[in-house]
């Protein structure tokens, strides 16, 4: 049975829902990349809300054999410089880039005095596969090249997924990061069971729509058993770094976060899992505006803050 909206999400909540819905409609999910985008984008904009003061900003890129990866990195004036957060911004592996989200990487440095690094991933469905991962692997590479600051991942939806994959490549590898925050991710918990069910119908993100980002960026192939896609599928969790996830109450991909500190707990790794009460999917972007969206962008900060510290002891 769907759950009643009107009583689980607050009157706050619902004017940033329905503004969302008022830029990006449901039904962009049918229409075409381009027009998509071109939607979202727009969206992205409108919710901007500027950069805090003392921020510096440089956009460049990181440059592999065969293409660059556009990256932002964000500088808090006085900053602290104990760990570096990798960000991976969300859009289902379709939609979003560096300014997407840059907002809210210029709050996070600034709460945090951390050195923030956003990645522009390339996307599906023209780079499907395992592009993104790649991607985030070289940037990685990059942010840890010469023994730098530590770093904490950190990424929302299809970002939390990236984020999520990459802690499994390089923590097999023997090169896992601090920590890793992960904000309502996906992370391939099974769409017969929970919350995929609970919340299929769910505000500003359906079971549907997920089921058609992740065939775009894997082009329909069942990735469900590889864990460069699906990081619930790993073979081991042993090897991850103490970790948060935040999941939104009224989103299909509740279930998720749970399901994954869980494996993570049972092999002995600290994880946190926090489920964000009457909040949708992509409720950063109310964090201005709804009360428990602040709360929850507070709660996400201190972990930030908290893996940072921790992991220079």
């Amino acid at each position: 049975m769907t759950p009643d909206y009107t009583c689980l999400i607050d009157a706050e909540t619902w004017d940033f829902i329905n503004r969302t819905n008022s830029f990006y409609p449901p039904e962009a999910v049918d229409w075409s990349i381009e027009r998509n985008r071109e939607v979202y984008d727009r969206m992205a904009q409108a919710f901007h809300a500027g950069r805090p003061p003392g921020i510096a900003i440089e956009t460049t890129a990181v440059e592999t054999p065969s293409h660059a990866i556009p990256i932002r990195i964000y500088s808090a004036e006085g900053g602290n410089g104990r760990a570096t957060i990798l960000y991976f911004h969300g859009g289902g592996f379709v939609l979003g880039g560096l300014d997407s989200h840059d907002d809210v990487c210029a709050e996070f440095c600034a709460a945090t005095g951390l050195t923030v690094v956003s990645v522009d991933y390339r996307l599906a469905p023209e780079h499907k596969g395992t592009a993104a991962l790649e991607d985030a692997i070289a940037v990685y590479g990059w942010v840890t090249a010469g023994l730098g600051p530590p770093v904490v991942l950190a990424g929302d939806s299809a970002g939390g997924n990236l984020a999520a994959c990459l802690a499994d490549h390089v923590g097999k590898e023997g090169r896992r990061p601090i920590g890793q925050v992960l904000i309502y991710p996906l992370l391939g918990a099974d769409f017969d069971k929970g919350s995929y069910l609970t919340h299929a119908h769910a505000p500003l993100l359906t079971t549907r729509d997920v089921i058609y980002y992740r065939g775009m960026r894997t082009g329909g192939i069942d990735c469900s058993a590889d864990p460069r896609f699906t990081p619930l599928a790993s073979s081991s969790f042993g090897h991850l770094p103490p970790t948060y996830v935040f999941t939104a109450q009224c989103d299909p991909l509740s279930s998720d976060g749970e399901i994954y500190c869980n494996r993570l707990r049972a092999e002995g790794v600290p994880a946190s899992w926090h489920e964000e009460e009457g909040l949708p999917h992509s409720f950063l972007r109310a964090r201005n505006t709804a009360s428990r969206a602040r709360a929850a962008m507070e709660r996400i900060t201190r972990a930030l803050s908290t893996l940072a510290a921790d992991g220079r002891a």
